[in-house]
């Protein structure tokens, strides 16, 4: 059990390894005592899997587990992605257990807990989780295991959301290519397009639970065939989901990635402007000034979480904001659900691009023109020798008066220590990994030359 930690997103091991019958039977138990303790026996549990490699045997493991210990269990009748869990959790008015590992390497696997509300778990329930680890109760109540479709009411939603006869009339302009990256969104994204008549090519998709020898994570790194396709083909645009599909990426038209940033501000553009959403925007301490800038332009209040959509998800429950997202490609909207939603975000663009008659190409223009200027975004990842090192270095970087040969105008603490510099363009985040002894360093300007120097000053 000593070997069993609840991250920002759930437990997460290698299978073989740590996660294993055993430790997946600990877990099980742990949140069905947890789901007692706070909502009692009669709260439905839904439990669902994405395409990792025994993930569908682990699953039907805590499934049934749950089901021993009295709960009425829905299982999924198939993979799923997390956000279509998630929803159901809201919809059911239930707990969820869903079992992935994200983004993370094919040889992990996890599980994610996700209370009635439809977010990431917070801190004060994972430690809850945790304390029950070993911990026993009979409830003396006999449960159930019942089969699922989670599909039908997730495409109810998501079409009462998304404006599908606008994105048929803006198709004119524009051709779609779906890369699946052998991820969970196969069967949702797609099916939602074809059940509303939009057209799309389509590549890689099967589920393969080693990802076709690459990462699940929707980078350019791992959609260099969806790039390719994109320059050889004229007026397409690309999409994909990570492995449990809760994030996204988007390839414009000339073949470039398009950043998360970019994404989260033209997005709160669309739906303040076409969709006439009111509210605020939350952004992680992370994420990119570009969204600040934006969000003063369009009279819309800012608010700023720690990195983790778990932060985010909170926010999202207290202010109700128009968008909600982080740098790593995550987001979500005001109305849905306080989790990422990587199918959403794709659609979303696809209706923006449809309202304004605008190729992704022009949106990314047009924004930089309505922000005045570009963001170049990076990250070192600093290695300490243990984690007793982590502390000083953060005091260190939170003494810094200067940094690379520009003044530091301002300093904030939600997470880690995070450095504005009175170029008003430029800032640095030092914050722990919080499992190893590692420091992430955000680095963002309005220049390359800026980031550089940055980079070699805190390299």
């Amino acid at each position: 059990m000593e070997n069993i930690k609840f991250g920002t997103d759930g437990w997460r091991a290698v299978v073989g390894k740590e996660f294993n019958k055993e430790n997946v039977e600990t877990v099980s138990r742990a949140i069905g005592k947890y789901v007692f303790d706070n909502y009692g026996i009669y709260k439905p549990i839904i439990v669902g899997y994405d395409p990792r490699n025994m993930a569908k045997e682990f699953s039907l493991q805590c499934a049934r587990t749950l089901v021993c210990m009295g709960f009425k269990v829905l299982y999924s009748d198939k993979v799923l992605p997390t956000p279509v869990l998630a929803y159901n959790a809201k919809h059911l008015d239930a707990c969820a257990v869903m079992f992935t590992a994200s983004h993370n390497p094919p040889e992990y696997l996890g599980i994610k807990f996700i209370p009635d509300y439809a977010g990431p778990a917070t801190s004060e329930i994972t430690d809850e989780i945790v304390s029950n680890l070993g911990c026993e109760f009979d409830a003396n109540v006999e449960g159930k295991l019942l089969i699922t479709d989670f599909s039908k009411s997730y495409f109810r939603r998501i079409e009462e959301i998304i404006d599908f006869a606008k994105i048929r009339e803006g198709q004119k302009k524009f051709h779609i290519l779906f890369d699946g990256l052998y991820a969970a969104s196969i069967g949702y994204f797609d099916k939602l397009l074809s059940k509303n008549d939009i057209e799309y090519d389509a590549i890689h998709m099967y589920h393969d639970p080693n990802f076709g020898g690459g990462m699940p994570e929707p980078k350019p790194q791992y959609m260099q065939e969806a790039i390719e396709y994109v320059k050889t083909h004229k007026n397409y645009i690309a999409f994909a989901n990570d492995g449990d599909s809760d994030r996204f990426g988007v390839i414009d038209e000339n073949g470039d990635y398009v950043t998360p940033n970019e994404i989260i501000a033209i997005l709160l553009t669309h739906l303040k402007k076409n969709k006439n959403y009111s509210g605020c925007l939350v952004k992680t301490v992370g994420a990119s000034l570009m969204l600040n800038i934006a969000a003063e332009k369009l009279g819309v209040e800012v608010i700023e979480t720690p990195v983790g959509f778990k932060h985010v998800g909170e926010a999202m429950r207290k202010y109700n904001p128009i968008i909600a997202g982080e740098e790593s490609g995550g987001l979500s909207i005001q109305g849905h659900i306080p989790e990422k939603d990587g199918i959403l975000a794709n659609l979303l663009i696809l209706e923006a691009m449809s309202y304004e008659g605008k190729t992704l190409v022009e949106l990314r223009k047009d924004l930089a023109v309505f922000v005045g200027c570009s963001f170049i975004n990076t990250r070192v990842d600093k290695k300490l020798e243990n984690l007793s090192d982590v502390k000083p270095t953060i005091e260190k970087f939170s003494a810094m008066d200067e940094v690379a040969g520009m003044k530091v105008s301002k300093k904030d603490y939600k997470d880690g220590v995070k450095l504005y510099l009175t170029d008003g363009k430029s800032w640095i985040l030092v914050r722990p990994s919080g499992t190893e002894p590692l420091l992430r360093i955000y680095i963002e300007s309005d220049s390359q030359e800026k980031v550089d120097l940055i980079k070699n000053f805190v390299s």
